[in-house]
């Protein structure tokens, strides 16, 4: 299948081309692990919106996966992700880097001082996670130097991650956090769904219904009574295993007990179904 936009898998190659554009454009970047949807083609096409030019990365970054067979499954469709970006725009740049090109010696990460917010929620079920996430992300700001970057709210405790990054690093760059898409019946877009049955998929609303109820009660109940009445949910259904529910402030992702006017808070829940794993969050106030 060919494409008239460039497809550049060096980071050689990318950086005589961005040299080439010159310093006074606005760079977009859209860091992703392909298998596109259409949570990913809002982030491309707001990044289009408000930059002259943008650049995609498409890379399934191995040192993020705390579980190898995790990494074995996830889903490679470059050929249908092309074609989907083509269809937002031709003059996009997709970076498409092998392994070898990020981690030319070891396949490890950088360690990271992310002063706490790595160690809850994913963090406290994913050794490593946010390292790998970091190690990746700091690269393409550091190839791309992009005015702007673009993530998904759906990985909330990532985009929190990543801001914290570009301050201890000092990487002059504006991180955009974008609405999370959902499908028609509610369940948040990702690429693990193509994963689930079609039945299961459907069955996968009870997550948001969840959420949705959660955000509700956050009006009059408290932290800890929201959290046992989401457990005793998930023990109702034999197709769901709730891995975590946590209520946490928005800045320093910190559980809470106790409510506090002045401060915003979200609910983030991580489930499995048909062994895939699962999440999604929602803002309480």
């Amino acid at each position: 299948m060919q494409f008239s936009m460039q497809v550049i898998k060096t980071k050689k190659v990318l950086t005589e081309k961005l040299n080439k554009l010159g310093s006074s454009l606005n760079l977009g970047l859209v860091p992703t692990m392909g298998a596109l949807h259409q949570g990913h083609a809002s982030l491309i096409r707001k990044a289009v919106e408000e930059n002259d030019k943008v650049v995609v990365s498409i890379f399934v970054n191995p040192t993020q996966f705390n579980n190898l067979e995790d990494l074995n499954k996830y889903p490679k469709t470059l050929d249908a992700d092309l074609l989907l970006i083509s269809e937002i725009s031709e003059d996009i740049i997709v970076f498409t880097p092998e392994v070898s090109e990020i981690y030319p010696k070891t396949v490890v990460p950088k360690i990271y001082d992310f002063e706490g917010l790595d160690k809850v929620m994913e963090g406290e079920f994913r050794d490593d996670h946010f390292n790998g996430v970091g190690t990746i992300v700091e690269e393409l700001l550091i190839v791309v130097h992009p005015t702007r970057a673009y993530f998904g709210e759906k990985d909330f405790q990532q985009l929190r991650i990543i801001q914290k990054l570009t301050e201890i690093r000092q990487i002059p760059v504006e991180i955009i956090g974008c609405e999370i898409v959902r499908e028609d019946h509610g369940l948040a877009m990702s690429s693990r769904n193509e994963r689930l049955s079609k039945e299961t998929r459907l069955k996968a609303a009870f997550i948001y219904e969840t959420l949705k109820a959660a955000k509700i009660k956050f009006g009059t109940d408290n932290a800890l009574s929201i959290k046992e009445w989401v457990v005793n949910e998930f023990k109702r259904t034999n197709d769901f295993e709730l891995e975590y529910f946590d209520i946490t402030d928005v800045e320093t992702l910190t559980p809470i007990i106790k409510k506090t006017n002045n401060l915003k808070y979200r609910a983030f829940i991580a489930v499995y179904v048909e062994n895939v794993r699962l999440i999604d969050n929602i803002a309480l106030n």
